[in-house]
Formats: structure tokens, sequence, C-alpha cells
């Protein structure tokens, strides 16, 4: 029993460890804010997955602790949040985007192994365990989204049509679109479209990565044994 705690902790800070080193590698970064990484949520699900919902939301939550940290000391992204003439608001408006970008955003990742053993098919019952993790990570950052930063809504879709300009037909799309978006709608449903556009950029992405990493390696016999081998605890 000793042996197999051991062996799980081990196996875990291992996977903790990797998706920590994963979401440094970014294939690809928007200017506008948002990047790509490498498949880096694939360790975590691979934990849920393994170990069951339990065990696999507590170190999801320890890794959005390290993200939370890393976030913290590595980016902008809570220093945006402060303003010097309204600590107290600014104090809460960090806490809530600590909470829904980092410790929510994270921590449903541990929820990928909630349809083992309600699917036949583990390769099946992981790769739709998967996707609903990470559509979960993405509803944390859409709400996030329009609640903390919605009033950057405007600004964003004029950074947006900047960024495409080369005259493609997809640069001619998504200029108009950016116009179209900002003349008919505005306040509380411009930020909600502000959101859902600026995450889905990077979320759909990541989404299909991990997606089809998972479901590619449950393909093969030897990983998919190793995955499935220790149930839940």
């Amino acid at each position: 029993m000793a042996n197999k705690k051991t062996n799980v902790l081990t196996i875990t800070g291992a996977m903790l460890a990797l998706g920590v080193i994963l979401s440094f590698i970014k294939i690809f970064e928007w200017p506008f804010g948002g990047s790509i990484t490498l498949a880096s949520m694939v360790p975590i699900v691979i934990i849920g997955f393994k170990y069951g919902p339990r065990w696999g939301v507590f170190s999801a939550f320890m890794y959005s602790i390290l993200q939370a940290v890393l976030g913290a000391t590595t980016t902008q992204a809570f220093a945006g949040m402060y303003d010097p003439d309204n600590v107290n608001a600014s104090m809460m408006k960090i806490a809530l985007m600590a909470f829904l970008d980092y410790i929510t955003a994270f921590t449903v990742l541990g929820l990928s192994g909630v349809f083992r053993d309600r699917i036949k098919s583990n390769t099946i019952a992981f790769t739709v365990g998967t996707g609903f993790a990470v559509l979960l990570r993405f509803a944390a950052h859409f709400v996030s989204g329009f609640v903390l930063w919605g009033d950057y809504a405007e600004s964003f879709f004029d950074t947006l049509k900047d960024t495409f300009t080369e005259g493609g037909r997809f640069d001619a799309a998504m200029t108009a679109l950016s116009d179209s978006i900002i003349t008919h709608h505005s306040g509380q449903y411009l930020a909600e479209i502000y959101s859902f556009i600026y995450n889905g950029f990077y979320m759909i992405p990541e989404f299909f990565m991990t997606v089809i990493i998972v479901f590619v390696i449950m393909e093969i016999r030897p990983i998919n044994k190793l995955i499935t081998d220790n149930g839940a605890l």
C-alpha cells in the first residue's frame, strides 16, 4: 500500500512538472494576448483519468496554484488589474482573477476521468472526459473575460483589425466582423462577445490539440495500459 502511494505521488509530481514545462513552450502567441502551448494540459488530464476525479481535482488544484504563482511572477496579468487610486477594488479584482483564470480554470482539468467506467471504451471515455474538462476551463476564462476585462472589448476589436491587415480573404473577413460587432453591440453583450472570441483564439486550438493527442496516445496499446493501470483511488 505504501509503495502504491509513493508510486502515485511520484507519477503525479512528474506529470505536474511536465505540465508546467510544457506551459512555457508556446507554439504560437497572438499579438493581442493569449498563447497556444505545446499540449500543456495533457499531463494534467492524464492524472485525472488514471487516478480518478478526486485525486485528479486535487492534483489539478495544486497545478493551478503553480500556474497562479507563475502568472503573478512572469506576466503582467495581475499587474493590469491594479489601480493605485482604488486599492480595495483592485485587490478584489485580482482575487477574482486568480480564482477564475487560475484556480477554477486549471482545477477543472482534473475532471477528465468522470466518464471512466461509465463509457465502455477507455479511449472514448478519456477523450470525451478531456473534452468536457477543457470546455469547463474555457467557461472559466469566458466568465473572467467579460466580468473583469469587458472594458477592453472595443480596443480589442480595434487591435484585431490591425492584426489582420495583409489583405487576404480571411483578413478582410476579420476586419468586417470586428466593424460589425462594434457597430451593432455594446455594453455587457459586447463584453461577452469579446471574451468568447479572445479566449476562443487560443482555447479552441488547445482543445483540439489536447483531445486529439489523448485519443492518439490511447490508441497506442503500451501507453493505454500505463494510463489505465492503477485505477481510481
